[in-house]
């Protein structure tokens, strides 16, 4: 990795952990689509992983006293689900299919509330958005607005959602890590370098975007949201589509 390129990671590192810190999940979209167009899928699912662990841990960390943790805890016994199906049928990751999975990711934010009947408030429902968004975080990197139907019909507060998803992302990135930790260790020393330099980058990212979220009303918090997904789901999208 070159100079130029490992500075333009850094800045990118801490712009996506201050998206991070107000939406959620935009960051991690925008931080996956760059590893992408250096790294092979598995690998920068991996890396993409360990920085990702760094600002949802220091996410959640600033955010612990919203925690709603029994909704934790549900979601997370869907997450070890997904992950030990995933391994059993010896998932690998194709770049063109992970492109056009987080491209058509942001309908769902489009999708009327009227048609999910998910409320992780309910231990079954929570098991079952575990399922699907910690299978998506591993298989594609990230789990983009699928952990959010869950939590439509909840009536947490935006604070709320966005700690309880920090600490879910946290579990889903630990077993995404470990699920990769070969094409982690086909790295060199000097990239690790580089990641492990950002992980502060992250920390400060999601400090600067948390100070944001607590300025944001949540109508304006869901609005920002929706259509910040939609424009890096369309980049994506077609980048995926050309690479058929």
């Amino acid at each position: 990795m070159t100079l130029p390129i490992s500075l333009l990671f850094l800045g990118v590192v801490f712009a996506t952990s201050v998206l991070s810190g107000v939406f959620g999940m935009a960051g991690g979209l925008v931080l996956l689509g760059f590893l992408l167009a250096w790294l092979p899928a598995a690998t920068a699912i991996a890396v993409h992983g360990v920085i990702q662990l760094s600002a949802n841990a220091s996410r959640a960390w600033l955010s612990r006293h919203f925690i709603d943790w029994r909704i934790v805890g549900g979601i997370a016994v869907g997450v070890v689900i997904a992950a030990l199906a995933l391994a059993l049928v010896r998932y690998h990751p194709s770049e063109t299919v992970v492109l056009i999975v987080l491209g058509l990711m942001p309908v769902l934010v489009w999708i009327p509330k009227r048609w999910f009947h998910l409320d992780v408030s309910r231990p079954g429902h929570a098991v079952l958005c575990g399922v699907v968004s910690g299978g998506l975080t591993i298989a594609v990197g990230v789990s983009g607005p699928t952990i959010d139907i869950g939590f439509i019909r909840t009536h947490l507060d935006r604070r709320t959602v966005v700690a309880s998803k920090a600490s879910i992302q946290v579990i889903a990135h630990s077993l995404k890590i470990v699920f990769y930790w070969q094409a982690a260790a086909a790295m060199g020393a000097q990239e690790w370098g580089w990641v492990l330099l950002g992980l502060p980058l992250a920390f400060l990212g999601t400090r600067s975007g948390n100070l944001i979220l607590n300025r944001l009303s949540d109508g304006g918090f869901r609005t920002w949201t929706r259509w910040i997904v939609t424009v890096v789901g369309g980049y994506y999208l077609v980048r995926g589509l050309a690479g058929l």
